[in-house]
C-alpha cells in the first residue's frame, strides 16, 4: 500500500484530496506538509504538519507528492526524497525543467522513481505518451499550447473582446493565473514545460535559459485587430523542432493561428499538443491545462502507476546524445511598434510587408531565432509586440539539405 507523504494544500493539492475522496485507490495519505499556519483551508488544521522533515524522515511514508510553488524548495524536498528512497510524484515544472537530469540521474543511484506527469499541459497524459508510446518512434517535433492561463486570456480578449486586464483578473480568480502572473503570460512556464517534453521526446537536457521565450504581457488592442482582420487567432506556442537529422531548437512565443488549424478552435483553460513523428504523422492531444481537479488527475494517475512500481527509462537517452541544441534558423515574425527606435533593436532578414499608422506600426519579415535571443531582455523593456506568422521555419549551414516544417505549421 502506498504511503503518502503531500506536501503543498494550494489549488491541485486540495483538488488531488478531493479526488482521493472519490477513489478506490489502494494509497493514503497520512501527512499534509503546509507552510502557513493560520491560512484558512477547506479541512481542519489536525490534518496538517509544518515541518518537510515529518515527512522526509517518516519511514512509514514510501511515496512524496510534491504540489508546492516554490521551486528552490521543491528541489530539496524532491531530491531529498529520492536519496531517502522515497518515490516522488512531483507537479512542478520550474523546479524539473531547471534540475532534471540530475533528479533522473538520483532516480537511478537510488533505485526510486520520479514520475511528473502533471507537470506539463494538465490533464493531457503527453508525459506517459511520449515515455512509452513514441519511445521507439522518429518525432519530427512536438508543438502547442502548454499553459491554459495565457489561453484563456487570449479566448477572453479576442471572443470576447474583453480587457487584458479584466481576463488575466478573472483567469487570477478563477485559479489559472498565479498573483504574480509573470510566469504564464511571459511565456516562462511552457518553456519549462517545454524543457521537460524535449527530455522525454529526444533524450535531450536542454537549460530553460538557453531557450527564447516571448508572450502575450505586450499584447495591445493593435495586435488583435490585426488577427481579426486577417481572419487569425492568436495562440501561445510552444515548440520543440527537430530541424536536421541532427540539430533541434526549442522556442516559446505567440503565433497567428490561421481557421483550419488544429489548435484554432482550443480555447480557455484547455491546452493542445501536436506530435509530429515519422510513421504515425501528426497526432493532437487535447484537454484541460489548468485547475486543481484536472490536473490534480495527473497526479492521482501517476500515484496509480506508482502500484506496479512504474518508471520512466528515458529510451531516447543514447539519441540524445548524438542531437545538438541550435538557435541557427531563420522565421518570419509580424513585429508591432510605435518608434523607428524599437524597430531598429530587430535585424531582418527581409521584410515582406510594412505598414505606418498614425497609432501604430508593423512590419511582416525574416528574422534569425539566435537575433531574437540575443535581445531577449530589451524585448521586455519595450513597447512592442511580436508573433510568428507560422510559415516554414528554415535551418541555416547545416550539414544536411533536409529542413523540415514545424508542427505548428
Amino acid at each position: 500500500m502506498l504511503k503518502i507523504g503531500l506536501f503543498g494544500f494550494g489549488c491541485v493539492g486540495q483538488g488531488l484530496y478531493d479526488i482521493f475522496q472519490s477513489t478506490e485507490l489502494d494509497a493514503e495519505i497520512l501527512k499534509i506538509c503546509v507552510k502557513h499556519r493560520n491560512k484558512k483551508r477547506s479541512i481542519p488544521s489536525e490534518y496538517f504538519i509544518y515541518d518537510k522533515n515529518e515527512i522526509l524522515n517518516d519511514p512509514e511514508i514510501n511515496l512524496v507528492v510534491e504540489l508546492i510553488d516554490d521551486a528552490e524548495e521543491a528541489y530539496y524536498i524532491v531530491s531529498e526524497a529520492l536519496r531517502m528512497g522515497k518515490n516522488v510524484v512531483t507537479a512542478n515544472k520550474k523546479m524539473l525543467a531547471e534540475h532534471l537530469e540530475e533528479l533522473v540521474n538520483l532516480q537511478q543511484e537510488f533505485n526510486t522513481s520520479l514520475l511528473y506527469e502533471a507537470s506539463v499541459c494538465g490533464s493531457i497524459p503527453i508525459i506517459r505518451n511520449l515515455a512509452e508510446y513514441y519511445d521507439n518512434e522518429l518525432l519530427y517535433s512536438v508543438s502547442g499550447i502548454f499553459n491554459g492561463s495565457s489561453n484563456y486570456i487570449l479566448s477572453k480578449v479576442i471572443q470576447e473582446n474583453m480587457s487584458y486586464e479584466d481576463a488575466l483578473g478573472q483567469a487570477q480568480e478563477f485559479g489559472y493565473a498565479e498573483t504574480d502572473p509573470t510566469l504564464d503570460v511571459g511565456g516562462f512556464d511552457p518553456k519549462y514545460k517545454l524543457c521537460i517534453v524535449t527530455a522525454q521526446a529526444y533524450g535531450m537536457f536542454i537549460a530553460p535559459e538557453a531557450i527564447f521565450n516571448y508572450g502575450i504581457d505586450a499584447l495591445s488592442p493593435h495586435d488583435i485587430q490585426f488577427a481579426q482582420e486577417k481572419g487569425y487567432k492568436l495562440k501561445l506556442i510552444a515548440t520543440v523542432d527537430r530541424i536536421h537529422d541532427e540539430a533541434m531548437s526549442l522556442w516559446v512565443m505567440p503565433y497567428f493561428i490561421p481557421e483550419g488549424h488544429y489548435l484554432y478552435h482550443v480555447e480557455q483553460e484547455y491546452n493542445g499538443v501536436i506530435v509530429e513523428a515519422a510513421f504515425s504523422s501528426k497526432q493532437v492531444f487535447l484537454g484541460k491545462g489548468a485547475g486543481g481537479h484536472p490536473t490534480g488527475s495527473a497526479v492521482l494517475s501517476d500515484i496509480s502507476a506508482l502500484r506496479y512500481d512504474y518508471k520512466y527509462e528515458y529510451r531516447k537517452a543514447d539519441l540524445g546524445k548524438k542531437l545538438h541544441y541550435t538557435r541557427d534558423l531563420s522565421m518570419e515574425i509580424y513585429l508591432r511598434y510605435y518608434k523607428d527606435e524599437d524597430l531598429n533593436l530587430f535585424r531582418f532578414d527581409d521584410i515582406s510587408e510594412k505598414y505606418q499608422g498614425k497609432d501604430f506600426n508593423y512590419v511582416i519579415g525574416t528574422v534569425k531565432l539566435e537575433d531574437l535571443y540575443e535581445i531577449r531582455e530589451e524585448l521586455r523593456k519595450r513597447p512592442v509586440f511580436l508573433a510568428n506568422t507560422g510559415r516554414k521555419v528554415q535551418a541555416r549551414n547545416l550539414k544536411s539539405e533536409q529542413v523540415l516544417a514545424t508542427a505548428s505549421q
